[in-house]
């Protein structure tokens, strides 16, 4: 009895257990148990959705705070959306019902009383955004010590949305940042459905501290069912053609109405715009056949009111409910017992594959169900890569990597994140208020995102912040924010590193719908919840925009951007295209759809080199390589070998193709790319003189030289482009 973790736990908990009438605790919450309760190190807890990771460590966690109370906040909750906060803070409260320990979430929908009776008598557990935790560190620095001094444990939940991104190296500087100034030295634990490579998420977990990251990782074994399948639009030159395409679009929206109108589902979208056209469709679909509308939108731009009705449909509603969704619903809300997934499209990642398969099949025995509908624009007489079923390979190609291989994409660390250390750096010095620069600069260039950064380069960035006023120097040579730097810091938009965009908010009356990027002029019609909309009034002053309910032609107002693919994928999507394999999960029009294209394939010969001829002086480049390095293959050839070769136009189809015009030929373009490859140093010789991308939402205000080399560190990959063309030649 005294191995069993179950013993261990504070009688609440246990309590709680029973009420829910569970028999056992599952694998990663005994081992959850195991480490917190009998070793000092961080954990990370890697598992897939539905396994009760976050009872796994709340419980253990909880029950140290019931035992021995904290002086101030005991845990810090971490996550990457306040809808996840509201989420599990209404899972605590019911489990903390009877256990006396208060939980708090502070985000930017959450009163200010709320947030005073925390900083009156910090305790508990506090559920907090990396933007709200910024502007606490920022403008309430004399707080930190009495809210964090006693903070046992930092959890930051879905830590896969942070690794890799702007925003994980915000959330690492403020982790380090609390520990310094509240002198506390909590455990952290990460959170994940969809982690492969652990030890870079142990190492990113640790960065910063002396203490060992160990890993929970029980192997479920759930049942998958899947389903691939795919709609042909015909190109529509003719009056026929419009006709057949017409049919064809309304086979595909009927398709889809049928597969989940009686189901509670989510139909996951790679766009905001798509999210809405398809709601529109499905909505129009059961107004004709005189069905109800069960049909939601789930994303970013959408009023929280109608978010959370779309939630609450999802999760309690009694009979069917459907949502389009981006990944705001991606990431792990508890939707209750979602019957089916479906995927328009494909993800660009494995890692976004297998957080959406995860959102159907989370009680009991049920299987994870997920139906991916690929729709294909399809012209016979397009050039030869154009005619490629690109979104059904990278639907293939994604299941099979993590179905076949468990494979999902290795973290990226940014060697220099010099946008994140302007923000840093201004963050820092708004909370000193003023600061040597030696001091400064200690404490930015010791937090450990930014442990690359040489102090050469630190004193470059601050004499362009004071040139430009950005930061100013006093008479007794302490740094302060200049005018230019008040600007940018006292703006709320400071506090997230992601670029967002200005928004007007939508009203139909007095009600809130959501918000838009671009502003129409008065009569247009654009669709926003998934209903048609007429603009009556713009008031730019205040940023708002009136509607009234219409009918009819309708746009969307949002610019559509795709994800990158990683070249693990591409090299899939080639390798599918070479092999006779029949895939179980296909449907009919996707086998069809495949074996057409690998027999074009065979006849065209287009594998059998990454430079094939296009007809006259074009060629077509495939490197079968990912986006970065598509990316850093087509500043090679613009920057160093068009002039050399005389070439008069290089227009890339990311990540797929280019295709290359020019007086050369197919061995002499080849045998120059592979040169300049192996010779390529420094990747900074592809940028141009006077040329300095932006990686990031700050880049903008850091000197062009840093910028520069930045850019050739982080944004392009010489070493990537050449492993990834080898083999692909058979050629050589």
């Amino acid at each position: 009895m005294s191995n069993n973790p179950f013993y261990r736990l504070a009688p609440f908990i246990q309590e709680f257990i029973y009420r829910k009438r569970w028999d056992e605790l599952r694998e990663a919450q005994v081992e959850a148990c195991r480490v917190l309760f009998d070793t000092p190190n961080h954990l990370l807890i890697a598992s897939g959705t539905a396994s009760g990771k976050t009872e796994a460590v709340f419980f253990p966690a909880l029950t140290e705070l019931h035992e021995r109370p904290s002086k101030s906040v005991g845990i810090l909750y971490i996550s990457p959306l306040k809808a996840l906060i509201n989420d599990q803070f209404e899972r605590l409260n019911e489990l903390l019902q009877e256990g006396g320990i208060p939980v708090w979430h502070w985000h930017g929908d959450v009163s200010q009383t709320e947030k005073t009776k925390l900083m009156k008598k910090p305790s508990g557990v506090l559920q907090i955004t990396p933007e709200s935790l910024e502007g606490l560190l920022m403008n309430r620095p004399n707080a930190i010590p009495a809210l964090f001094h006693d903070l046992r444990y930092i959890i930051i939940d879905e830590v896969h949305a942070f690794m890799g991104s702007d925003r994980g190296i915000q959330v690492l500087c403020q982790l380090s940042r609390i520990e310094r100034m509240a002198y506390c030295t909590p455990r952290r634990i990460g959170l994940s459905a969809t982690l492969s490579d652990y030890d870079s998420a142990t190492e990113w977990i640790s960065a910063g501290t002396d203490k060992a990251t160990e890993i929970v990782a029980p192997q479920g074994g759930r049942k998958l069912k899947l389903s691939v399948e795919h709609f042909s639009f015909p190109d529509a030159r003719n009056e026929e053609e419009a006709k057949m395409l017409e049919f064809a679009k309304q086979a595909y929206h009927d398709y889809i109405y049928d597969h989940t109108h009686h189901k509670k589902a989510l139909v996951f979208t790679n766009s905001r715009s798509d999210a809405e056209m398809m709601t529109l469709e499905l909505r129009r679909i059961a107004a004709k056949r005189h069905e109800a509308d069960v049909f939601y939108v789930h994303h970013g731009s959408i009023s929280a009111m109608l978010r959370e009705e779309a939630e609450a449909a999802l999760r309690t509603g009694y009979g069917p409910a459907v949502a389009a969704a981006t990944l705001t619903l991606e990431l792990g809300i508890d939707l209750g017992e979602l019957e089916r997934v479906v995927q328009l499209g494909a993800p660009y990642s494995s890692s976004s594959f297998v957080q959406r398969l995860g959102r159907s099949g989370r009680r009991g025995n049920a299987a994870s169900e997920m139906l991916f509908v690929c729709p294909e624009e399809e012209d016979e007489e397009a050039q030869l890569p154009a005619r490629m079923p690109w979104m059904l390979l990278r639907a293939i190609a994604v299941i099979e990597l993590y179905v076949r291989e468990k494979w999902v994409e290795p973290l990226d660390v940014r060697q220099m994140p010099i946008g994140l250390m302007y923000h840093q750096t201004m963050s820092v010095l708004k909370s000193l208020g003023e600061a040597e620069p030696a001091e400064l600069a200690r404490a930015v260039l010791t937090l450990p995102s930014f442990k690359e950064i040489q102090p050469e380069d630190y004193k470059t960035f601050l004499n362009y912040l004071l040139q430009t006023d950005h930061i100013q120097r006093t008479e007794e040579g302490g740094l302060i924010i200049g005018l230019m730097g008040e600007r940018i810091v006292n703006n709320f938009r400071f506090y997230a590193v992601f670029k967002d965009d200005e928004e007007h908010v939508v009203y139909n009356g007095t009600e809130e719908i959501g918000s838009i990027t671009t502003v129409p002029p008065p009569g247009y019609v654009f669709t926003l919840a998934g209903k048609p909309w007429k603009v009556e009034e713009v008031d730019t002053k205040h940023q708002a925009v009136y509607v009234q309910s219409t009918r009819g032609k309708v746009d969307t107002l949002w610019l559509g951007a795709g994800g990158d693919v990683h070249t693990r994928v591409m090299q899939k999507m080639r390798e599918i295209l070479a092999d006779d394999v029949i895939y179980s999960y296909l449907a009919p029009n996707a086998v069809n759809r495949l074996e057409r294209a690998r027999r074009l394939v065979r006849e065209s010969g287009m594998l059998r080199s990454s430079v094939i001829p296009a007809g006259g002086d074009s060629f077509f480049i495939m490197p079968w390589v990912g986006s970065k390095q598509f990316r850093t293959l087509e500043r090679l050839i613009k920057n160093n070998l068009k002039d050399k070769l005389g070439l008069r136009s290089i227009v890339p189809m990311e990540p797929y193709y280019m295709v290359v015009a020019g007086k050369t030929n197919v061995q002499i373009l080849l045998d120059h790319i592979l040169a300049e490859i192996s010779t390529c140093e420094d990747a900074i010789t592809l940028l141009s003189p006077d040329e300095a991308p932006y990686l990031g939402k700050y880049d903008e205000f850091i000197s062009p030289e840093l910028v520069r080399r930045a850019f050739a560190i982080d944004g392009l990959d010489v070493k990537g482009l050449a492993a990834g063309l080898v083999g692909n030649d058979t050629t050589q």
